[in-house]
């Protein structure tokens, strides 16, 4: 086979790879940004251990049918770029979102969240939830509730029969 050929299979299992390793996959459109925008969401994505690729369409398609993601060619029309986060769900979409927010040409296509292919409208409700840290956080606080209940009602009922007692 040509060394063309190879490369282009190459970089197929790549991005199937990519696809099933990663937590969260956000598909946009980047068309409209200029090279500084661009630069800047890189950079943003680079920082929170995001890879941010573009890829054509065509291997893409490939290498979602490879996947068993077949959903998202339809999504795979036009300038397509890919954000792969494989350590946090939530940073790729939250860091697009935002971006989106701030610059009307980005536009989020879609995704993959833990293997399954996700909406748009999925993406930016995964974009609105706290981060690992924020969520381990909220968890902390349900679980020390009832703790925390119980201490103040014991408080009371001993202040009240010191009261009663006085």
């Amino acid at each position: 086979m040509s060394k063309v050929i190879e490369h282009k299979k190459q970089v197929v299992s790549d991005i199937t790879e990519k696809l099933q390793n990663s937590k969260s996959t956000v598909l946009v459109d980047y068309r409209g940004l200029d090279v500084e925008q661009v630069t800047h969401l890189r950079q943003q994505l680079r920082e929170a251990g995001v890879e941010f690729k573009v890829y054509k369409n065509t291997m893409t398609r490939r290498a979602a049918a490879e996947a068993n993601m077949a959903e998202l060619d339809e999504t795979l029309v036009g300038p397509t770029a890919l954000a792969f986060s494989e350590n946090d769900a939530v940073a790729a979409a939250k860091i697009i979102n935002n971006f989106a927010k701030e610059n009307d040409a980005l536009e989020i296509k879609g995704g993959v969240v833990e293997g399954s292919v996700a909406t748009v409208d999925q993406i930016k409700e995964l974009a609105e939830l706290p981060d690992h840290d924020g969520l381990v956080s909220m968890l902390l606080s349900v679980l020390q509730a009832p703790m925390r209940n119980f201490a103040l009602a014991t408080k009371a009922v001993a202040e009240q029969k010191e009261e009663q007692g006085a």
